[in-house]
């Protein structure tokens, strides 16, 4: 792959992953969040897929596979069956509030990956700051979300952020770690579908407000 078409490449996929992360904060209703959270699967696979091809490792390539069907279209699915329509009501913090908050992090973001400048000057190395602003959106997301599922969205925001940043620090992970990633994933959607889907039969809502009004 050419230098320029490689550097191209990882700039629309790191680009379509933080785009993808300021609307799903942005946007907080599901019929947005979730086609948003496929596409920023689609974005971490094809970033996964342009470092294996770049790197000439089939590996990479099978990972990048993975990714997609995992995280793309599982998790999805499992969060609107999970969800069945609903996502909370409005955030702790407005829209406006939420703008400035990234704008923030995103500043953070850059001047925490300052040292990592110093590793080398490629595409990979320069596309840093994106996974790290990821982790941070996911951690708003976490804490400003009213509902369980717009708090596990924010979980899969930081895990893809997280994944980001080893797939751009080092050129990816052995696919054996990948696989043990998906599975603490998957663990985790199973358990908060299971307790989502009890807390909805008990009380008639899964919404975090509810249920602090609740008294023994």
């Amino acid at each position: 792959m050419a230098p320029d078409v490689f550097a191209q490449a990882i700039g629309i996929c790191a680009a379509v992953l933080l785009l993808s992360a300021v609307l799903l904060v942005w946007r907080r209703a599901q019929v947005t969040a979730l086609p948003l959270l496929a596409l920023q699967g689609i974005a971490l696979a094809g970033l996964v897929a342009v470092i294996g091809i770049e790197a000439g490792s089939p590996e990479l390539i099978a990972v990048a596979v993975l990714v997609l069907a995992f995280k793309a279209i599982a998790l999805p699915w499992a969060l609107a069956r999970s969800g069945r329509g609903e996502f909370g009501g409005a955030p702790l913090i407005n829209t406006a509030t939420s703008l400035i908050a990234m704008a923030a992090l995103t500043a953070l973001a850059y001047a925490v990956s300052t040292p990592l400048a110093a590793l080398g000057t490629g595409p990979t190395i320069q596309a840093i700051p994106v996974g790290i602003a990821l982790v941070l959106y996911g951690f708003l997301l976490l804490v400003t979300g009213r509902h369980a599922i717009a708090q596990l969205i924010g979980f899969l925001v930081i895990d893809n952020g997280t994944a980001t940043v080893a797939y751009l620090s080092s050129g990816g992970v052995p696919i054996i770690v990948e696989l043990g990633v998906f599975l603490d994933v998957l663990l985790v959607i199973l358990i908060l579908y299971v307790l989502t889907g009890r807390i909805r039969d008990e009380y008639g809502a899964a919404d975090l407000d509810d249920l602090t009004e609740l008294h023994d």
